[in-house]
């Protein structure tokens, strides 16, 4: 993996030395702060456009475009909140979706399937170990965002969520989140509604090509803003949990790629 990801900024192949552990606790304390870390430049630069050229015949060929409404919860009702509640105001998501299946064995899946990336991710996040998922289509998918096509507000089902930025937007495509919105036992609806109605702020980030990023998603909200101009904004999802066989429903593989097979 040396050719892939620059392994002198981010030993991620010494587990257990000085340096490895060093990195671990920069990302422990950055992800503490502010509910997610960045390593810019962990992708080199040669393997980004060899990431980027293999994928882009994969998106004019084989890609589902995954357009719809839906809610920050991606669900039709939440008990005890009426159907006109703010916290449940609808929004438009719309890109182009590759899964793992159409990978092969493309940067993007030997990345994800090399066992330190995992165990780097584990010890940042306390687990014991991590599991790359057993589900075909979800376990790695790549999103590409053309001009007006954004990903809007929403929660993720993990705890944690993994993305590397493949190549940046012209213009747009900024990654915006609010830390914690929620916890496990407080949903703060109000404070949703407050988000989602432009009385909260949230925290812009402009992420370069090649970073990696991991943050909280699950009670963190965020989205992706439209993109603007004529480069599309593509970046490469990492899904790994905390126990094995983890795989999408029949109903979310057709919601999310158009097909559970």
């Amino acid at each position: 993996m040396r050719d892939v990801i620059n392994l002198d900024l981010y030993p991620l192949d010494q587990p257990g030395s000085m340096a490895w552990h060093s990195l671990i606790e920069r990302c422990k304390a950055d992800l503490s702060e502010n509910g997610l870390f960045n390593l810019p430049g962990f992708v080199r630069d040669s393997a980004l456009a060899s990431a980027v050229s293999e994928l882009q015949p994969v998106f004019a060929e084989e890609a589902f475009v995954h357009a719809r409404r839906h809610n920050i919860y991606f669900r039709t009702s939440i008990e005890g909140l009426g159907s006109d509640h703010p916290a449940l105001t609808q929004f438009e998501t719309s890109n182009r979706t590759i899964c793992a299946d159409q990978l092969g064995q493309a940067i993007v899946i030997r990345l994800y399937d090399w066992p330190p990336f995992a165990q780097f991710l584990a010890a940042v996040m306390k687990k014991p170990k991590l599991f790359v998922m057993d589900d075909p289509l979800a376990r790695v998918n790549v999103m590409a965002y053309s001009a007006g096509q954004a990903l809007n507000w929403h929660f993720d089902r993990s705890e944690f969520t993994t993305t590397l930025l493949l190549q940046a937007p012209s213009a747009g495509g900024e990654f915006e989140y609010e830390k914690d919105l929620r916890s496990d036992d407080n949903p703060n609806y109000d404070g949703v509604a407050e988000l989602l109605e432009g009385r909260r702020k949230p925290t812009l980030m402009k992420l370069q090509p090649g970073t990696l990023n991991i943050f909280k998603g699950k009670n963190t909200a965020h989205r992706v803003s439209p993109v603007q101009g004529d480069r599309d904004r593509m970046i490469a999802v990492f899904s790994f949990y905390d126990r094995p066989n983890v795989q999408f429903t029949h109903e979310e593989r057709i919601g999310f790629y158009g097909r559970a097979s």
